[in-house]
């Protein structure tokens, strides 16, 4: 039998991970406070919004390649300042065993940028999302999006969390690392398709990967380099 990848290791402990807040929080009260939740930005928009190039600034405190990246980091205090520099979106790691992120960090950075109104960076739940509710707890929690990583889900899986995504305002950023996976997220219809360079089950980064999986994309849809 072989060995789990590290995307296996990570996987297996968010599905023990949404068990969990899944007994603190039930499925009926997230909805219940969905009514209260900030309204979304039209995620593709914002990015197409400042074509050519828009950025995506990343709040991260660890990473299983890296260790300790910036432990102390104050979420909401950096995301200020990509916001202020002009980042079209902010992407919050909310992992909390590897990545030391937390939902509030995300809550507290949605907060903080909710002055510049539409003007402000679209926030990204990026995460290992392989549940629906996930999807819902990160719009509760004022995302505008949320990553969906081919790798972790199966097709039905990854259909089912685009759609709950869409149904709740938010098109998913849908990650791929290979010419299988960005097929695959082609059929399923994804808008936004992040290119990660990085193949998260060994961790071995390939900065051509980009360059081979960007010509398969069609007219319309929006490439992200990861």
């Amino acid at each position: 039998m072989a060995e789990p990848t590290i995307l296996d290791t990570i996987v297996a402990r968010r599905r023990l991970d949404v068990a969990e807040a899944k007994a603190l929080v039930p499925s009926n009260e997230l909805q219940r406070r969905l009514a209260s939740a900030p309204e979304p930005l039209d995620f593709a928009e914002r990015l197409r919004r400042d074509r050519p190039m828009a950025v995506i600034a990343e709040v991260k405190r660890a990473s299983p390649s890296k260790g300790d990246i910036a432990p102390g980091m104050d979420a909401v205090a950096q995301a200020v300042k990509y916001a202020a520099g002009g980042a079209s979106g902010i992407s919050v790691l909310t992992e909390p065993t590897w990545f030391k992120g937390t939902l509030a960090d995300m809550s507290g950075v949605r907060a903080a940028i909710e002055a510049m109104g539409n003007a402000r960076p679209a926030v990204l739940r990026k995460d290992f999302l392989i549940d629906a509710y996930q999807v819902l707890e990160a719009r509760v929690n004022g995302a505008d999006t949320v990553l969906l990583i081919v790798a972790a889900l199966d097709g039905k899986t990854l259909a089912r969390l685009m759609a709950r995504a869409r149904e709740l305002g938010m098109e998913p950023l849908v990650e791929v690392n290979n010419a299988a996976e960005m097929a695959r997220a082609l059929d399923a219809g994804a808008e936004v398709i992040g290119i990660n360079n990085r193949d998260l089950r060994t961790f071995n980064v390939d900065l051509g990967t980009t360059d081979r999986l960007a010509g398969m994309a069609g007219d319309g849809v929006i490439l992200a380099a990861l």
